[in-house]
């Protein structure tokens, strides 16, 4: 699937591209740089808040699914700009096994950089990318606010990479 809008006029990487390298420190404050998971696949999920409604629930059914995500050899960021102590706090509260990662300064860059970031109220939208082991986006999705996003999908363009 490709992305449903670009936001404010960013633009949003495409399948085939590779995906735009970032650093960002999850809930504990530890460094985590995109290109480091070379090698395996990433599921990006770029998420609007901590806390929120559809939010909490799309990301409790990763957590609930996490072994479909590990049998496939993906490892799940969720992005959203939020601080690390709240994403530190959501976590505990959920049981997040997954890193959060606080695209909180620069507010939103990174979520800008994928096309995804809505400077009028300053959070990320809801967009996923998933990109294979060597760093190239092979399926992207970008729901509008308050549309969830289906696991079905993500399981879906994950067994098409095994296959590939």
């Amino acid at each position: 699937m490709t992305a449903a809008l670009a936001v404010a006029g960013q633009t949003v990487p495409a399948v085939g591209e590779l995906a735009p390298d970032f650093e960002l420190v999850n809930q504990f404050g530890e460094p985590v740089r995109l290109s480091t998971f070379r090698g395996q696949n990433v599921v990006l999920v770029f998420y609007p808040f901590a806390f929120s409604g559809v939010c909490t629930g799309e990301l409790c059914e990763i957590r609930d699914n996490l072994a479909a995500f590990e049998d496939a050899r993906a490892t799940v960021l969720a992005v959203s700009v939020d601080s690390k102590f709240s994403l530190r706090a959501y976590a505990e509260k959920e049981s997040y096994g997954f890193d959060l990662l606080a695209d909180f300064w620069p507010h939103g860059a990174v979520a800008s950089a994928y096309g995804v970031f809505d400077p009028e109220s300053g959070m990320a939208g809801r967009g996923t990318f998933i990109i294979d082991a060597a760093g190239t986006i092979r399926y992207v999705v970008v729901n509008p606010r308050g549309q969830a996003r289906e696991l079905a999908e993500y399981q879906d363009a994950l067994a098409g990479l095994e296959q590939a």
